[in-house]
């Protein structure tokens, strides 16, 4: 094999490689910034309220 053909090969996988090391920690900066803001909404109820429960409702006949 040339050295030019040995050397490419090694850099095509360097360079995968480092796309990789890139993706992942990208990916674990996305995780990071969800879960931050998943735990900074306030807390919800647990339970929906009735959409008509309460209401006051003016019919007329």
């Amino acid at each position: 094999m040339e050295l030019n053909s040995i050397m490419a090969s090694q850099l095509r996988s360097l360079q995968s490689t480092v796309q990789l090391s890139v993706m992942h920690k990208a990916m674990a900066m996305n995780t990071t910034a969800a879960t931050d803001m998943l735990q900074s909404l306030p807390d919800q109820p647990s339970t929906a309220s009735h959409p008509h429960k309460g209401l006051v409702v003016d019919q007329k006949a």
